[in-house]
């Protein structure tokens, strides 16, 4: 049930600030917050006046254009993350398979990675992050519409095709960063039967102590979780994890495939956080989860 009034005690950026943002309440962020969404925005309409032009005469050319990687690089320190890479992550011939924060994800991996993206439909509805994706061959899922999975799946195949890699985040949905929800495998029928020579790599995702805060929770809008974020003040750690790649052809079927690489993840999530992952707290209404109910969520078996 979304919160009547916010608290003018409680500040956006707080702690505190959870429960209004999963109850799709926005608070404000004040005179400061303003100035950093209007600074930060003006700083990144700046290098895509650099680097948009550059992207169109490359493309003149030939494909995989790497400035909507720099753009993505770019905006993943101006917006204030500051990133620790683990790991190796394959150059191409991959699909990768990480958990699944916010949309600010599609930043920080597209920046390392360059790869395109299977993401919600309401990124595309996110102008400037939308648009950018749309260069980077991000294929948008319509999940109340029941896209047509062979139309995406085809979709896929020129993503690969065009970046030599993507990313598919399996859960369907974000979550908290402290947890780690089922996998829908039917986005995996792309690997049925795998393409040739294409690997998997399962990727973790970790904001730290921020993790909560910056997750993209089901009833608040893209641009109001934008907007907190790109008024935060200050900067933040990212750690990004590559985990082992595998073969897909050594496993039967995709959902074989899908529990390698959700055991990976999940391993290194409870490495990471020091702790085991939790129940997702709230209700996502457009992939039917249900979260427990409060006294199961107290209960010890669900303790932080």
């Amino acid at each position: 049930m979304p919160l009547p009034t916010p608290d003018p005690s409680v500040r956006f950026d707080s702690d505190a600030a959870i429960p209004y943002a999963a109850a799709g309440v926005v608070l404000p962020v004040g005179l400061a917050g303003e100035l950093r969404i209007w600074a930060r925005s003006a700083m990144l309409v700046a290098v895509l006046c650099v680097l948009v032009p550059l992207h169109y005469l490359f493309r003149l050319v030939r494909y995989g254009s790497p400035f909507p990687m720099y753009f993505l690089r770019l905006a993943t320190r101006l917006i204030g993350a500051r990133l620790n890479i683990h790991g190796v992550p394959l150059k191409r011939d991959v699909f990768y398979l990480p958990n699944h924060v916010s949309w600010f994800d599609i930043c920080v991996i597209g920046g390392v990675t360059g790869s395109a993206f299977v993401a919600r439909a309401e990124i595309a509805e996110m102008k400037i992050l939308g648009w950018m994706a749309r260069l980077n061959r991000t294929v948008f899922t319509q999940r109340t519409a029941r896209m047509n999975i062979a139309e995406q799946i085809n979709l896929l195949r020129e993503a690969i095709a065009d970046t030599w890699s993507v990313v598919i985040f399996p859960e369907g949905s974000v979550t908290d960063g402290h947890s780690l929800l089922p996998f829908k495998t039917s986005m995996l029928s792309v690997l049925k039967p795998p393409p040739p020579g294409m690997l998997v790599q399962p990727m973790v995702i970790d904001y730290g102590p921020v993790a909560e805060w910056i997750g993209w929770l089901d009833q608040e809008s893209g641009l109001d979780n934008a907007r907190r974020i790109f008024a935060r003040p200050g900067t933040f750690t990212v750690n990004l994890h590559f985990l082992d790649p595998f073969d897909p052809h050594d496993f039967s079927g995709r959902k074989a495939i899908a529990a390698e690489a959700r055991r990976q993840i999940e391993e290194r999530l409870v490495k990471t956080l020091g702790k085991p992952l939790r129940p997702f707290r709230y209700d996502l209404a457009m992939i039917g989860y249900v979260a427990p109910k409060e006294e199961d969520l107290n209960s010890p078996a669900s303790a932080l």
